[in-house]
């Protein structure tokens, strides 16, 4: 098969796309044929710094395709169906740049029926990582679904991002009332297009004043993307109960946040990652997200919010490149027309 790999930690460059052996899945796994590979930051990041215990690491988390074999203890009725992959790179070489990608069957999520193959590769880290997002705090619901967030005010700090976009297609399947900020007109178009309410050009406008404006009482979750940026604003105007779930560190390493404003609403502010996720978050989260998929709620494109770039899998370096110059929308590797 061809896949994309790497050696060596670096630039883009130490990307190559070579001939490989077809991986054999284990027992409890599948072996997917790859239609599309997403890249996400966390792609990058671990191009540039993770160890690479196997010698070789082939590279993104994300993708879709069509399930071609299967290890012991597997249900062969799963071959020929259609999944969508998560974590297929996490403390494993076979990411999906490549044409054949192997990872336990619970990694292999049947994509219900009328969804695209490269929806399914955009769904991943920033669906889970949104999921967890908005089921954090006492005041906020375990699982979504439609009427789950009814009478909920959600703040998405930058909804233009990967994340942010889908945790307003999320939160709008969940009949949350949704805020978002963005820092220009044209993402205001896409947050508006994801079904944001409510948007706030902070690049202009002061955020706390105009959110006291439409949420009097202060939002019940906020997700975060830049808390070293963002904190002050967000411990003005979180709610009684409220969260902030912080999922990145643009902007900024470190945090500093007001005590004594922040007990009086018994406020919460919790990390997220999706790798460390709880086993049971995660499954309901991937259970909600199809569910959801299933619903036709969320979808990708500039007409849902999140523009599409295409590479091919000989241009997975300029697709890496791209996602680490911050391009707006979701990088995606077609790999296989299936």
């Amino acid at each position: 098969m061809q896949a994309v790999v790497y050696t060596r930690n670096g630039d883009p460059d130490v990307l190559e796309l070579v001939d490989r052996e077809m991986p054999e899945p284990g027992p409890g796994e599948v072996r997917v044929r790859v239609a599309v590979s997403g890249v996400n930051p966390t792609d990058w990041k671990a191009r540039r710094g993770n160890p690479i215990p196997a010698g070789f690491q082939i590279p993104d988390q994300d993708g879709s395709g069509v399930v071609d074999a299967v290890g012991n203890g597997v249900d062969p009725a799963v071959l020929g169906q259609r999944v969508w992959l998560w974590e297929s790179a996490y403390r494993r070489p076979w990411g999906t740049a490549a044409e054949y990608t192997v990872v336990p069957q619970r990694q292999a999520v049947l994509l219900p029926a009328g969804a695209s193959l490269e929806l399914a590769a955009a769904l991943g880290v920033p669906f889970l990582t949104a999921h967890r997002c908005l089921t954090l705090g006492e005041s906020m619901p375990d699982r979504l679904d439609p009427g789950a967030l009814e009478g909920k005010t959600v703040l998405v700090q930058g909804g233009a991002g990967a994340v942010g976009n889908a945790a307003i297609q999320l939160a709008r399947w969940a009949d949350a009332r949704i805020i978002t900020t963005v820092s220009s007109p044209e993402k205001a178009q896409l947050a508006a297009a994801a079904g944001a309410d409510d948007i706030i050009d902070y690049r202009t406008q002061d955020v706390p004043t105009e959110l006291r404006k439409i949420a009097p009482h202060g939002v019940d979750a906020i997700v975060e993307v830049s808390a070293a940026r963002n904190a002050e604003v967000d411990a003005q105007v979180l709610g009684m109960h409220g969260a902030v779930a912080i999922y990145a560190d643009d902007g900024g390493s470190s945090v500093t946040i007001p005590i004594r404003p922040m007990m009086g609403p018994n406020a919460r502010w919790q990390f997220v990652l999706v790798y460390t996720e709880p086993n049971d978050a995660k499954g309901a989260a991937i259970e909600d997200i199809n569910a959801a998929v299933s619903d036709g709620a969320v979808n990708i494109g500039a007409e849902a919010g999140l523009p599409v770039h295409l590479f091919s899998l000989a241009d997975a370096a300029k697709a890496h490149e791209a996602v680490e110059n911050g391009v707006t929308g979701r990088s995606l590797i077609t790999v296989a027309d299936l």
